[in-house]
């Protein structure tokens, strides 16, 4: 990936000084010639396209933003509710992530969302312990971890 990132940057230099004009502009075009450049050569070097992963950190981001909005609003909701009636609960989420930056990203997504926490992982690293504030069904939420965090790590690291 950090070939491609040099000669994407190679080729936006290259553009800059065949059209003798050395302004950001300028540079930023040839930066897009050469994404299209190395997109249609992926298929021919058989090698992942980088940008793929570039979008995908982009979704991390998009989702994570979602995700703090809609939990911001639960426990609001949680606190302004007449009832205090809530079900707190700590889970253990079982995780197909491998490395440590994968599994502390993961961690760190989880408790900057409001209402959740986590606490600890599991010796082995196959799973992380996080504690809710309202956990109404075990099963649904160990989903939604998956289905999003999890998946967008995994799209970006993989």
């Amino acid at each position: 990936m950090t070939f491609q990132i040099v000669l994407n940057t190679v080729i936006a230099i290259m553009w800059a000084v065949l059209w003798n004009s050395y302004t950001g502009v300028d540079f930023l075009l040839g930066y897009i010639v050469g994404i299209f450049i190395l997109f249609v050569l992926r298929r021919f070097l058989h090698f992942d396209f980088y940008m793929r992963r570039v979008f995908a950190a982009f979704k991390l981001i998009a989702l994570f933003i979602k995700e703090l909005i809609m939990s911001n609003i639960d426990v609001v909701k949680v606190l302004l509710s007449p009832k205090f009636d809530i079900e707190p609960g700590i889970i253990e989420v079982p995780t197909q992530l491998k490395s440590d930056w994968e599994l502390t990203l993961l961690a760190s997504l989880i408790s900057l969302t409001p209402g959740t926490l986590s606490m600890d992982f599991a010796e082995d690293k196959k799973s992380i312990f996080v504690h809710s504030i309202h956990v109404p069904d075990k099963e649904q939420m160990i989903r939604e971890i998956h289905d999003t965090f999890e998946k967008a790590i995994m799209e970006v690291t993989h």
